[in-house]
């Protein structure tokens, strides 16, 4: 019988529980909250039943597993199991049980049990390492963003980019995809370090240049679903902000593909003044982050028109 190991992670929060519920209950948006949650898939399966698909960064690597969660709004607990997990992971459960404290605060208990494959200790370091990393780094994030809840309508920022093209919806997804041959197709990226962990998963590198000459570096998870969405997480952002996620979708009907660009955008205010100059707000900040995501955005999906309609032209003669 493998050896199940435990672990337990705690924090308290200035924020009252059900705003924490609400956080922890919401996994849509764990990847602009959560710093190793990339993207998340729910899908339900009865009231207070849910199975959901993450990618997530584990010790520097690119996983993903399958959990069935059971939500409890009233005693503010979430339960989760892996239904299919990821080597070296053999199984692994546990829950989140919020504590109300005083009307405006609460404490967070987040519990796992775990069996490793094969009950190598190896492995079993490897979960452990891992699972403190992550849990500590969801904790903190998760109380800074219950404590700022109300601003999130301020700093939160989520818009879209779309463009209708003569061609077919896997044509421009090869071209967003295949971000190695980006550096040659598109002006506003100078360098681009690209690697496949799978088949269906990229960690992106590029350096992006802006109007002004500067340059930025990012670095992204990728997933494809091809042929018609890219999701993806920037895990290291530009200095105006605290997270970006994002997607391109493809709707193809009648040989014409209408392309949309999506971005989520969290702001980080104590950057604003120091980015910006003294007498910024956040509010500018919002409109010069929109303007630039925007800009490269639809010069990406410009190229792609072009390269989707040319080959189409070219098979079609």
């Amino acid at each position: 019988m493998p050896q199940t190991h435990h672990a337990q992670h705690t924090i308290t929060v200035a924020a009252p529980a059900r705003t924490v519920y609400g956080i922890v209950e919401d996994a849509a948006s764990w990847p602009r909250v959560f710093p190793p949650s990339v993207h998340v898939e729910r899908t339900p399966v009865n009231e207070g039943e849910e199975i959901i698909r993450i990618w997530a960064t584990a010790n520097g690597e690119v996983k993903n597993w399958t959990s069935r969660r059971r939500l409890d709004p009233v005693g503010l607990r979430i339960a989760f199991r892996q239904e299919v997990s990821q080597h070296p992971v053999a199984s692994m459960g546990g829950d989140w049980l919020i504590t109300p404290l005083t009307e405006a605060s609460c404490e967070v208990v987040l519990n796992h049990d775990f069996t490793a494959v094969d009950d190598d200790p190896e492995h079993v370091s490897w979960i452990t390492r891992a699972m403190d990393r992550n849990s500590a780094a969801e904790l903190e994030t998760l109380k800074a963003t219950a404590e700022q809840a109300g601003r999130l309508p301020e700093l939160l920022l989520s818009f879209e980019d779309e463009l209708r093209i003569a061609g077919s919806a896997a044509d421009v997804h090869e071209f967003v995809w295949r971000a190695d041959r980006w550096e040659e197709r598109l002006p506003h990226v100078a360098r681009v370090e690209l690697t496949e962990p799978s088949q269906h998963t990229q960690v992106l590198e590029m350096d992006t240049k802006a109007k002004d000459g500067s340059q930025h570096t990012t670095r992204s998870i990728r997933v494809s679903f091809a042929p018609r969405r890219i999701v993806y997480k920037q895990l290291l952002v530009p200095a105006l902000m605290t997270a970006h996620t994002g997607e391109w979708l493809l709707r193809e009907e009648g040989g014409v593909t209408t392309a949309t660009s999506r971005h989520t955008v969290v702001l980080k205010p104590s950057a604003v003044t120091e980015v910006l100059g003294a007498r910024a707000t956040v509010a500018d900040a919002r409109e010069l982050v929109r303007g630039a995501l925007s800009a490269n955005s639809l010069t990406t999906l410009r190229h792609a028109k072009e390269f989707a309609e040319r080959r189409g032209v070219r098979a079609a003669n």
